[in-house]
């Protein structure tokens, strides 16, 4: 589905760089603003966010393996669409894997935890596979009728929950999130693509909706097989992620002055996020402007093996919220070589917080980056265009800032607000589809 905001956004692009000029130069002299001062400017905005909740609110089972506080983007996504949802006035019901034997779960006003046993994920040391729980799921769900059960992620615990909705008759959506049939070629299993792409096509297949964050992956899985593909795009919080968070004495500690040239990049350091080219990268670019200094912030399987060959590089490891947010701002330029992704949170977090981003053209980058208008994209897959990109890029300082403030001014559209209202539209639509029973008197109570 593409609401409103996508429809803006997609307008812009065919409007090139001139609608933005005025903006652009309103931002330039003003990236000394404070992070306050720039969010009482979307005040009025959030005023009527808040008062344009639904009217018929839902009762939301939702599954997955993944939730704050562990650090990925589909736990970001989530926990972001759960809090808007509540804001919203709908009750959710988070189940997922208990990580450590210490974990309550939550419970309170609108939100509720149901903790399952897992076990842990290879290389993810984090994070926790759920169980199969049909049963159970079955037994909880009967006595508490949701009005519709959403299932982020695809482990037996989200198995378990399609069969226990498909029993029950409850109407359920599905998330595509991460293209498990491609990271296979990057562990040295290519030859598990197939199968991997045969249970996604026959999980997903089961229930009604599968919601997915672009127009192109959309297409590249109904391809595959993949049916009931519904757009809903996601969003990033500009008012913490935003060029006033620049920090001085951040870019000091890099060991770098305000003229010269920070290169981030932001991610986990594993196989499938191609870090390999994000060091090949700097390294020509370091050639054309020696003032540089590449700062990666993420830790992962590949961090200590990176540090050993790169000991000039800054490894920033793992940072979030206003951390994040000035890690961000304090760069110039971002490079995000990826070539995995089903959209790629950090580079809109990276646009909106007014970096020059260079990225290929696919994922999140096609949906907002017009190239050489607020940002650069090379053509999928294309090592030499990408590090060409890059590395003309470094030698024009101007160029730098003004890529980086469209970039911001581009991702207004596309806060969480609006992002979380065409997640909440979707649900409504399906749970008003005829072909599911009702709920009983004694759903959540």
């Amino acid at each position: 589905m593409l609401g409103p905001q996508h429809d803006s956004v997609v307008t812009n692009r065919e409007g090139g760089g001139n609608r933005l000029s005025q903006k652009i130069q309103q931002y330039l002299t003003s990236r000394s603003h404070s992070p306050l001062t720039l969010a009482a400017m979307d005040s009025a905005d959030l005023l009527l966010q808040n008062f344009s909740a639904s009217l018929r609110t839902l009762r939301i089972a939702m599954v997955t393996e993944t939730y704050p506080p562990e650090i990925n983007g589909v736990a970001m996504t989530m926990g972001r669409i759960v809090a808007g949802l509540q804001a919203r006035g709908h009750s959710v019901q988070l189940v997922r894997p208990r990580q450590s034997r210490s974990e309550l779960p939550a419970n309170e006003r609108l939100f509720e935890e149901i903790l399952k046993q897992g076990i842990p994920i290879p290389r993810y040391d984090t994070l926790k596979l759920g169980l199969p729980a049909k049963q159970a799921l079955v037994r909880l769900w009967a006595a508490r009728r949701p009005d519709i059960v959403h299932v982020v992620t695809e482990g037996p615990l989200g198995w378990s929950a399609l069969a226990a909705a498909a029993k029950l008759k409850l109407p359920v959506a599905t998330d595509f999130h991460t293209n498990f049939h491609s990271y296979s070629e990057h562990y040295g299993v290519g030859w598990l693509k197939k199968p991997i792409t045969t249970y996604l096509r026959k999980f997903h297949n089961k229930a009604q909706r599968t919601f997915v964050p672009t127009t192109t992956l959309q297409d590249e899985l109904a391809a595959l097989g993949l049916r009931n593909l519904q757009v809903v795009s996601r969003g990033v919080d500009t008012r913490l992620f935003n060029p006033a968070r620049r920090s001085t004495g951040l870019r000091r500690q890099w060991g770098i002055g305000d003229d010269g040239l920070v290169v981030m990049c932001v991610g986990r350091m594993a196989p499938e996020k191609n870090l390999p080219l994000v060091l090949q990268t700097y390294q020509a670019m370091r050639v054309v402007r020696p003032d540089s200094r590449l700062v990666l912030v993420g830790d992962g399987p590949e961090r200590a093996g990176l540090q050993r060959e790169y000991p000039d590089a800054v490894f920033a490891g793992t940072r979030t919220g206003e951390d994040l947010a000035a890690h961000y701002a304090s760069a110039d330029v971002f490079l995000f070589p990826s070539i995995t992704e089903t959209y790629g949170n950090v580079t809109i977090e990276a646009m909106a917080s007014g970096l020059a981003v260079v990225a290929y053209d696919y994922a999140a980058a096609r949906e907002h980056i017009r190239h050489n208008s607020n940002g650069l994209t090379a053509p999928f897959d294309a090592t030499k265009a990408f590090i060409k990109l890059a590395v003309a890029l470094a030698t024009d300082s101007p160029r730098i800032r003004a890529l980086g403030a469209a970039a911001h001014i581009t991702c207004a559209p596309i806060d969480w607000s609006h992002i979380v209202a065409e997640f909440e539209q979707a649900l409504l639509e399906l749970t008003a589809e005829p072909s599911h029973f009702s709920r009983p008197a004694n759903a959540f109570a």
